[in-house]
Order: C-alpha cells, then structure tokens, then sequence
C-alpha cells in the first residue's frame, strides 16, 4: 500500500491543479437514470430482447363518401392479436375525428390571441364563429358472435369493454359502423386531413385519413398508449394486414395505400395499358389520366358510383385520397431488392410543376432513404397534392406546394420538392421503424429529416439544406421558454416545434456523422437501428444504446447534453501562449528576438492579445532520479533536447461558455501562409467541464489560432473563438465604408 500511495502522489497533485472551480454537473456520467433500464423485451444493446412482443391489429373496411353531404361512412371488423403476457379485459381505439368537435382546442391562438385588424380567417381560427358539424356517430359495436359491446368515449380514445377478457397468446375479432362529417380543411389551423374545395370548378378533393376508429398501441413499456389526440402529436398505431373498399362517385380517381385489387372494374383498358407501361418505364413518369381526361371528369360530374378496392399488408395505417381532378403520373424504380411504383396524382393547378417534379422527387428519397437504412419494402409510393401540408401515411403522402399561373419561384419549389421528399421518408420513419409519435415527436421527424436533409443535399445541391449553423438561432433563444428534445410532444410550443423536433436532432446526427464517430461507422449504426427495429416499436433508449452499441462510442455525454439540457455550444479561445525552450548554445537575446509577424496590441506576458511580443523562453531542466519513482530507464534528455530544437511550444486555453461539451476542431494558421486542421475529442472535457489547457508542439511559428473554422458544431458565438481576436466591426465602421463606395 505504501508503494501505490507513493505512485499515485504526482498523479493526484496533477489532477488538483486541473480541477475546475465551478460545480461538477456531471456532464459525462451515464444517462442509464435517465431513460428506461434494460430488461428481457429491450436489451442492453439497444436491440428488442429475447422476449420482446408487440400487438398486431388486422383490418376489413368498407367505406363510402357521400359527395354531397361531405360524410364518411364505413363498416368495418378488426381482428386483434393479444401477443403480450397479459390478459386483457378491455381494449383502446383511437377516435381522432373528435379533435375536431368544437370545444377542443385548435392552434388558432399558438402564436398571438384577438389584434386589431386580424383577417377573418385568423378570427375563424380563434373563435370558430362559422361552426361546422365534427366528430364520429358510433353506429354499432359487435363481437364475432354478433353481440353489443358497451363502448365508453373520452374525448379521441374509446374504451371497448370485452364480454370475455382476451387471454395472452389469444386473438378476437369484433365490428363497428361509423360515420363523420368530413371536415373543410381551410377552417383549420394546421389542418392534416379533410377536404379542398375549388369554387372555380365546383369540385373537391378528398384527403382521408385519421377516418376509421383504430387500435390503440399496448406495449411493454406503458401498457396502454391512450393519450388523448391534441393534433400535435400524432400515432402511436399497431401493424397489420388491410382489406379496404372505397366506393365513391363513378369519376372520380382514388390513391390509397396497397396495391389495386380491381383495375379492370375502374380503370379503361387504355389506363391499364398505360399502368403496365409504366412498370417498365425506369427513366421518366408516364401519365395513367392525362389533364384532357381529369378535365373531361370534372364536366361530367357522374351521378353513379364506383368501388376501389386495395389491399396492404404488414403496414400500421391506411390513408387515401379521392377526386375527379386527379392527374395521374407512374414510374418504375429499381432497388437492389424491390421495384417500387412511384406515383403522382394532382389537380391541374399543379403544372406544369408537379409533372415535372413530383415523382422525381419520390424516386430520389426512395434511392437515397434506401441506401441509407434498407430497401423500401412497399409496392407503391404516392404523392398526392394538396394546399398548405405535407402528411404522410404508409405508401401514401399528402403535400403542398402549387405554381400560381403555372409559375413557381426557386424558393417556392424547393420547398415543395423538399416537401414530397420529406413526407416520403416518413415511410421509414415512423411507418416502418414505428416510434410513438404521441410522445416522442422528434424520434420520427428527426430522424426524417436528417435522412431527407442528406437526400436534398446528394440529389439537389443547389438547394439549401440543414447544417450545424441552422440551428444556431433557436439554441441562442431565451433558456426560460426553450425545451429539450427530449420533450414530449404536446408540450413543446407551436412557435419552437420546428426547431426542436426536426432541425435540432437533425444537426446532432449530422455532428455525430461528420464530426465525432465518423460517416462510414455512423451510417454502418443507423442502418443497424433501422434494421433492428424495423416493424417494431423503438424509444429514444433504444436508439441511443444502438448507436454506441455499433460504434464502441461513448455518446451519454452527447445524448445527455444535446437531447435532455437546452445548453448550447459556445467555445471561448481565451488564451494562446507560445514558448520556446532557452538552449544554452544561443545568447539570451537571439531566443528572445522577436518574430517575423508584427500584429498591433497591448500585450503582457501573462496575458497576451497576440504573437507580437514573441515566445516566452522557458528552461528545461533534466529530470532528477527520484522523479522517476521506481522505474529504472530514463530518458535521453539529449535527444529530447534535439527534438525540441527551435521547435514552438502553444499552450491553449479554451473555455466552456455555453455549457454544452463538444469536440474541438482547431485550425492553426502560419506564418508562411500554410494551415493545419487538429481535433480533439470531448473526452477533453472530462476533469473540467468549464476550462481545458492543451499543449501543441509545432515546427513553424503561427499567426492565428480559429476553433471549429468549418462551422462543424453549431458554436453560437463566432467572435470569441479566434486569436488574436478578431474585432468585429461596428455597425457606425460599416456605413462609413458604405458611404465611400
């Protein structure tokens, strides 16, 4: 023991002099406290354990819309697998359509209430003056047997009361009749579903989804996942088969999840020769309806109805649209494994736009999201266009974006086309890798958007995409109303949702990509995630585990500061002294004659603004026996020296503003014109979470040191992470260059 006391006595004198002043928060320790433990269903790993279950809901639909009364009616019979270990004596359906009842709340005072001069839309918003029925008329509740089973209704959750209780390992299957008032899509704020209506031609296009009561998740981590709807966030649904039939009028053209059961019922023999076309046509789209067809449909008005019928299989909901305004554009796409239809479908307001841009657009996502995480596993995927949103459902989305005269600036197409590509890459995230996007919003649209940001980025790089400094608005905000990540999702604020569930874990995984684990082993653990967890029910603990499960990559203090803190990224290079080594064979004036480079400024030797004043030279002294404890080697204190020969010596102080630790990046600039880029990890962090020193060894003389010159970590204030310090100019020193020009 006395030997060990002896050894560790430098070591520990070391560490004090390295001890930070101001209270250890922990910045490194483990978050296992801080999400779910593992356990038998959700390993260690990250990966779903040996007995990990889940639920599985089937579904037959048949359903109608009445074009003149705008109602949705529907029959409809669920089969319900009980894979869990309990019994279960009730069972939750999820009724959305009952968020719009009056006296649920819209978002129609998010971001302000009643001002003079509001449009009338904003007060519709705000007061919902013009009322307009909403919500289900449950019609029947049956068992197999065809006995009543008593439902009670809170709001959009419906509890099915079972006349038997479900027994583990047990299935049941029961029925329901239904209907609701399909509601205007423009008497909403952030409406996702609905009809549009077009006075100039007197038709509609129909946007269903959210339409048929629907199982509600039960799983291993929360039982029953009943949250009621708020529209902010969204599902949290369970995989199965559907059988779906949608009668509608006779002219109309219906896109849907699945594949198309009965073309030759509601197709001509010319639009099924076309569809077959298009199964081989890999370059460009080729038109199912062409406009002189969608507009022939929209004089005629059919009085007569027609059924479609689809069918989709292991998929966790069903959504489609319906109009005799549809245009309808086909191509084939060719994956390493699938070969995927992609579709377009949109009214003539959208050309020449969508023609040209809407399928293209899927193929890209559908390449790129395919590469990045696997295959996409679905025959089909649309883009339906539509006013104001962009929503996705499995195989099929809705979005917006439509030139005005058949123009659209850059701007505006670029936001569409990342649009379409955005709410097609929900079909990874949350529709194949389904997370509970009722509580954890940013686990689907993060995610999404850092693959969708990474597609703009490959497939259209004059675009503007998401990078670290995009964020760095939102993360200087007011720390009094900004939320972390890992909030649920009703309860973060309309005005900061964007930023927080979308772009900020979007600029965490592009950090974690280009500058901490690195792109090839990243991507190598984000498809490991995808794949894990594809057709189950992952939690933010399962993602996190993963990734440093697949890299060998301690990630808790990233997790743990970008994800559960609203810390942001500022790194101070405070200090940067330079020393060289006195050698006995050159006077004292030569070593400390100084360089080259004259920079203006008040300097001291404790405090140096800049390299004006020179090195310091400092002594080295040969190191005594006892120094070396009990080792018997010793250095060569000859070649150290000659190592060391007219070799510069930079001591860098860099100071922890923000709170949040990061890696560092620092480019030294030198004399002669040359750069060098060196990283350090975040490890540095780890004995002081406020103020590190680093000691450099450099061959040239440097005139200027920069911290994360490329702009790698969101660093929210530039100004301070250069020396000498660059001053920035005052807005007065701008104008009087403006002026002499």
């Amino acid at each position: 023991m006395r030997l060990h006391y002896l050894l560790l006595l430098p070591v520990c004198a070391f560490l004090n002099v390295q001890a930070q002043t101001q209270p250890w928060q922990g910045k490194f320790e483990p978050i296992d406290n801080m999400i779910a433990p593992p356990n038998a269903y959700r390993t260690a790993s990250g990966a779903p354990g040996r007995e990990y279950w889940q639920q599985r809901a089937d579904y037959k639909i048949k359903a109608s819309i009445d074009e003149k009364t705008n109602v949705l009616s529907g029959e409809e019979t669920i089969t319900y697998h009980n894979n869990s270990p309990d019994d279960l004596s009730y069972l939750w359906l999820q009724l959305e359509q009952n968020v719009n009842k009056k006296g649920n709340p819209d978002f129609g005072d998010a971001r302000g209430g009643v001002s003079d001069g509001m449009n009338s839309r904003q007060m519709q918003f705000l007061t919902r003056a013009i009322d307009f029925p909403a919500g289900y008329s449950i019609k029947y509740i049956k068992d197999a047997s065809g006995n009543m089973l008593k439902a009670l209704v809170n709001n959009t959750m419906m509890k099915v009361i079972l006349n038997t209780p479900l027994k583990s390992g047990e299935s049941l299957t029961f029925s329901l009749g239904w209907s609701y008032p399909i509601t205007d899509r423009s008497m909403f704020s952030l409406s996702r579903e609905g009809y549009e209506y077009f006075p100039t031609d007197d038709n509609t296009i129909y946007l269903i989804a959210h339409w048929f009561p629907r199982m509600a998740v039960y799983n291993d981590t929360e039982g029953w996942q009943n949250q009621q709807f708020r529209r902010l966030g969204e599902f949290a649904l369970e995989f199965g088969d559907y059988d779906v039939e949608i009668t509608v009028p006779e002219d109309h053209i219906v896109a849907a999840t699945g594949e198309l059961q009965n073309s030759e019922s509601v197709l001509t023999k010319t639009q099924r020769q076309r569809l077959d076309q298009a199964k081989k046509s890999f370059d460009k789209p080729v038109l199912i309806i062409t406009q002189e067809e969608a507009a022939a449909n929209k004089r005629n008005k059919s009085s007569k109805t027609k059924t479609w019928k689809f069918h989709a299989e292991n998929v966790r909901d069903f959504a489609f649209a319906s109009s005799r305004k549809f245009i309808w554009d086909a191509q084939a796409v060719k994956l390493p494994t699938n070969t995927v239809m992609a579709m377009s479908y949109f009214p003539e307001e959208g050309l020449p736009v969508w023609a040209e841009e809407s399928t293209k657009a899927i193929k890209n996502a559908l390449e790129v999201y395919s590469e990045a995480t696997f295959d996409y596993p679905y025959p089909v995927a649309i883009s339906v266009n539509t006013s104001n949103i962009g929503m996705e459902f499995p195989m099929i989305s809705f979005n917006g974006g439509r030139p005005k005269d058949g123009e659209m600036s850059d701007r505006a197409k670029q936001g569409m086309i990342g649009t379409i590509v955005h709410e097609v890459g929900h079909n990874w995230f949350p529709m194949i890798v389904s997370s509970d996007e009722r509580k954890w919003m940013w686990m689907d649209e993060g995610l999404n958007t850092f693959i969708h940001q990474r597609t703009v980025e490959e497939r259209y790089p004059e675009f503007s995409y998401t990078t670290p400094k995009s964020i760095v608005p939102f993360m200087s905000g007011d720390k009094n109303i900004l939320r972390p990540i890992m909030t649920t999702s009703d309860n973060e604020l309309l005005t900061q949702f964007g930023n927080n569930f979308y772009q900020k874990p979007t600029v965490g995984l592009q950090m974690l990509r280009e500058s901490i684990i690195g792109k090839e082993l990243f991507d190598q653990a984000f498809k490991e995630y995808a794949n894990r967890w594809k057709y189950k029910h992952p939690n933010p603990g399962d993602l996190f585990r993963t990734l440093e499960d697949a890299t060998a990559t301690d990630l808790d203090w990233f997790f743990r500061g970008w994800f559960f803190t609203v810390d942001h990224v500022d790194m101070e290079l405070s200090n940067v002294k330079w020393y060289k080594v006195f050698e006995e064979n050159l006077n004292i004036e030569d070593q400390q004659k100084k360089t080259s480079v004259k920079i203006e400024g008040k300097n001291s030797a404790e405090n140096p603004q800049d390299f004006s004043n020179g090195p310091e030279v400092i002594t080295m002294t040969d190191t005594p026996d006892n120094a070396y404890g009990g080792f018997l080697s010793r250095l060569d204190e000859t070649e150290m020296r000659k190592q060391l020969h007219n070799k510069n010596i930079y001591e860098v102080t860099i100071k922890n503003v923000g709170g949040l630790v990061m890696p560092v990046t620092i480019e030294w600039m030198y004399t002669d014109g040359t750069t060098e880029i060196e990283k350090l990890p975040a490890d540095i962090w780890r004995l002081n979470e406020y103020e590190v020193t680093k000691t450099f060894l450099k061959d040239k003389e440097v005139s200027k040191v920069n911290l994360d010159p490329n702009f790698e970590f969101a660093d929210t204030d530039a100004t301070n992470n250069s020396f000498p310090k660059t001053e920035s100019q005052s807005d007065f020193d701008r104008f009087k260059e403006k002026s002499k020009k």
